[in-house]
C-alpha cells in the first residue's frame, strides 16, 4: 500500500505525474479544505492559477443525503431531475434549500478567498484536485459544476482513490480524464494513506490561495 508523508508530499508526487499532461489553459482547483495543499504543488508544476473549487449539494428536504442537485459561484447549478420529480417537492422547498446552501457557499469562499474573485473557468481545463477520492460523491459533483462555469476540459487528480469510485468519476461525460498515484483494491479510508492526516485549517487554504495569487 502506497503511503504519502502529508499533503504536500502527495502534492508534489502527484504534480510530477500530471506535469507530463498536455493540459493547456488550465486552472488547478483544490476542493476544500484538504484538497488545497495538494493542490498548491500541481499548479506550480503546471504554471497554473490555483483556485479554490466550493461545492454545496441541494438536499432533498428530510433526507439531507439524497442530492437533488448541486450549487457551485458564479450561479452554476445543476439539478437532479430524476430525483426533484420523484420526491414531489412542495413549492418553494427547492429554492429554501438553494438559499440556505448558497448562504453557506458564500460564507465558505469568503473565509476562503476573502474578497479576491474566482478565477474564470470559461473555455479553459479544470484539473480538480483532492487529497483522496472515497465515494467520490463530493468529486462528481466538483466536476458538474466546473462544467457549468464553462470548463471545457475536466482533469481529476487526486493521490489515492477507490477504484469503483474513480470508474464512476471515469465514465462521466463531463470529465475528460482521471489521474490516481494508487487505486488499492483494498482501499479502506483517505487517511489510511497518510502518515499524517491532521485536519486542514481555514487559514492555510487561505494562506495557500494568496501566495499563489500573489506569486501570479
Amino acid at each position: 500500500m502506497e503511503y504519502f508523508t502529508d499533503r504536500a508530499d502527495a502534492g508534489r508526487r502527484l504534480a510530477a505525474r500530471l506535469s507530463g499532461l498536455d493540459v493547456p489553459d488550465s486552472v488547478v482547483l483544490g476542493l476544500p479544505r484538504g484538497g488545497v495543499p495538494v493542490a498548491a504543488p500541481v499548479a506550480v508544476a503546471l504554471g497554473a492559477p490555483l483556485d479554490v473549487l466550493v461545492v454545496r449539494k441541494l438536499g432533498v428536504p428530510g433526507q439531507p443525503e439524497l442530492a437533488m442537485g448541486a450549487i457551485g459561484e458564479q450561479g452554476a447549478r445543476v439539478l437532479n431531475d430524476d430525483i426533484i420529480s420523484h420526491v414531489r417537492l412542495k413549492p418553494g422547498e427547492l429554492a429554501a434549500v438553494e438559499r440556505r446552501e448558497r448562504d453557506e457557499l458564500e460564507a465558505r469562499v469568503a473565509r476562503f478567498r476573502g474578497d479576491a474573485g474566482p478565477v474564470d473557468l470559461a473555455g479553459r481545463t479544470a484539473v480538480i484536485v483532492d487529497d483522496g477520492i472515497a465515494t467520490g460523491a463530493t468529486m462528481r459533483v466538483a466536476c458538474l459544476v466546473a462544467h457549468a462555469r464553462g470548463a471545457t476540459r475536466i482533469v481529476v487528480a487526486a493521490p489515492v482513490g477507490a477504484p469503483d469510485s474513480l470508474g464512476e468519476i471515469a465514465s462521466m461525460p463531463e470529465v475528460d480524464e482521471v489521474v490516481c498515484l494508487s487505486a488499492p483494491r483494498g482501499f479502506m479510508a483517505v487517511g489510511s494513506h497518510y502518515l499524517d492526516f491532521t485536519q486542514t485549517p481555514d487559514a492555510q487554504v487561505a494562506a495557500l490561495l494568496a501566495a499563489a495569487r500573489s506569486s501570479g
